[in-house]
């Protein structure tokens, strides 16, 4: 369904011949220019962690950015304080029912609503929209993101399962409408920035840290005892549920080894893992000569949403900053295989591509909500995984169809398996 409300105007159609303007229509410098316009930015999925710190940089950043555009799936409530406090031009609610709460005069004047996964595909589109933040998270993500990426829109990607589920035609895509994607994962974000110091034949080595989770040292033999409500207790990281069950297993470094096998063009035997539990160095890049270029900076998700939103010029904003006053303590080890398998399969997932990434990606989602529901032990979410991956049917150059249908396929597969 698509529905817009009030009967308006409707959104120029990606045939509309009134598309034919620049990608850009600000200048390069505008985030930083107090005299250009103000950057007209698209926040997809506001209401949840990422979509909230986007707001806050949007917010703090003195009239430089304008959220233009606010969607959620069903979490009106938050949606229309949202929409009171920042007065965006259109208010996105995707799922119908959840969009019938909203009552006349629920949202501002001159905030427009949209209902439905169609009408949001067709408003990022549009050319009033300067830049996408792609925040919603797992596979119900890839629809506006590609949307997005067909029009030729700059997209701050934080939903990384666009990349995992399919990452070679998302970035083929990309280079044929002109695209920018530019990562918002702090992980990616610091790949980003590190690469920035060499040429590409010039890369030895990209490793990705991670916080190691809840569960760095616990013994591995207790790990199906773990219940949901441990799996949340994140040690530096303030995130919403599978987002942090997915660090809890590492799962979520099994995805970002696939992200950054498309997102950064390199083969999957330049990319490893290390776990950091201080969450200061978000990543790290080895050159052929030796040197290792790295980004740190607090677990604070604002500072990578603002360098993907002001790109490629930097700005001062709301992120916390480290304390050199202080004496820091910065620790690096292997991940461990036994803890987290999760990581080895991440690894193959992006050695592999064709559709390995999207299964693994839905069998996951389909595993995490088990366990959360108690259906599953947090062990199973692996195992559950790796048989998944296993046994799909595997194309190697699949199409977008057909990435939906063995999404839909593994997770399926998942809901087979039961606590016993």
């Amino acid at each position: 369904m698509f529905a817009i409300h009030p009967a308006k105007p409707m959104p120029p159609t990606p045939s509309d011949p009134s598309r034919g303007v620049s990608r850009f229509p600000f200048t390069e410098h505008s985030a930083t220019d107090p005299q250009a316009r103000p950057l007209r930015v698209a926040v997809l999925g506001s209401t949840g962690s990422i979509g909230t710190s986007t707001l806050d940089v949007i917010e703090s950043s003195a009239g430089r950015f304008q959220a233009w555009l606010l969607a959620a799936h069903r979490s009106v409530e938050s949606l229309v304080a949202q929409a009171k406090r920042l007065k965006p031009a259109w208010v996105v609610v995707v799922d119908e029912q959840a969009a019938a709460q909203l009552g006349p005069g629920s949202l501002p004047p001159g905030t427009r609503l949209a209902v439905g996964a169609d009408a949001l595909e067709v408003l990022v589109q549009d050319p009033a929209a300067d830049r996408i933040v792609s925040a919603i998270v797992g596979a119900a993500g890839l629809r506006s993101t590609w949307a997005a990426v067909e029009a030729g829109k700059t997209v701050a990607l934080a939903n990384k399962e666009t990349l995992v589920m399919a990452g070679p035609l998302v970035m083929r895509l990309a280079a044929r409408t002109g695209a920018t994607i530019l990562p918002v994962d702090s992980e990616h974000s610091a790949i980003h920035q590190a690469l920035c110091s060499g040429r590409p034949e010039e890369v030895q080595r990209i490793v990705l840290t991670a916080s190691g989770g809840p569960f760095r040292t616990r013994a591995a033999e207790s790990f199906a005892d773990i219940t949901p409500a441990e799996a949340l207790r994140h040690p530096t990281w303030s995130m919403g549920p599978k987002i942090t069950v997915d660090s809890a297993t590492m799962m979520n470094k099994a995805l970002e080894l696939i992200e950054a096998r498309w997102l950064f063009g390199v083969p999957a035997d330049k990319l490893t893992v290390m776990v950091h539990p201080q969450s200061i160095v978000h990543s790290l890049v080895e050159f052929i000569d030796g040197s290792v270029i790295a980004q740190l900076s607090p677990p604070d998700m604002r500072l990578p949403i603002q360098y993907a939103l002001t790109y490629p010029t930097r700005t001062t904003g709301p992120a916390r900053r480290l304390d050199f006053s202080q004496t820091m303590t910065l620790e690096f080890e292997p991940p461990d295989a036994s803890r987290f398998p999760a990581v080895r399969l991440g690894h193959e997932a992006a050695a592999r591509g064709g559709t390995a990434g999207a299964v693994l990606n839905a069998a996951n989602e389909e595993a995490v909500a088990g366990f959360l529901a108690e259906r599953l032990r947090f062990t199973d979410i692996a195992d559950a995984c790796a048989k998944v991956l296993d046994e799909h049917p595997f194309e190697a150059e699949p199409t977008l169809e057909e990435i939906r249908r063995l999404d839909a396929w593994a997770r399926l597969e998942v809901t087979k398996w039961s606590v016993a």
